[in-house]
């Protein structure tokens, strides 16, 4: 069952972290704003952000900076936006706030229906 429950979490969070990044991408950018993109993005973006956590881990960061860690974790995500889409740091960041606002309110409105739980990830922080 653990197999199973995994995997559903796991396509959950695309989904939300897929329609997080293409809302935010359609209202910054504009451009190169589909879903197999924005899909794509959510998939690295999340790869990094827990390879991040990983290696900020490993290193040893967290026990004396927590929040530096958090830190490199996000500069990685947006990185990973400002790679895939079309503009400057300041639109990745844009499209990143946007994706995080979309991704809460979606993750808020499916455990308001006892679909997931409201820890639910997708983009980091939802």
């Amino acid at each position: 069952m653990a197999v199973v429950d995994t995997a559903l979490i796991f396509a959950v969070s695309l989904v939300v972290g897929t329609i997080g990044i293409l809302a935010g991408a359609r209202l910054v950018v504009d451009s190169d704003a589909g879903v197999p993109n924005a899909a794509f993005t959510a998939l690295v973006g999340a790869a990094v952000w827990a390879a991040t956590s990983f290696l900020v881990d490993w290193i040893g960061l967290v026990d004396w900076a927590p929040i530096l860690g958090v830190a490199l974790m996000l500069v990685a995500w947006i990185g990973i936006i400002n790679w895939r889409y079309p503009g400057n740091w300041g639109s990745a960041i844009a499209i990143g706030f946007l994706a995080w606002v979309v991704a809460v309110a979606i993750v808020y409105v499916l455990s308001m229906f006892g679909i997931v739980a409201p820890e639910a990830l997708g983009i980091p922080g939802a």
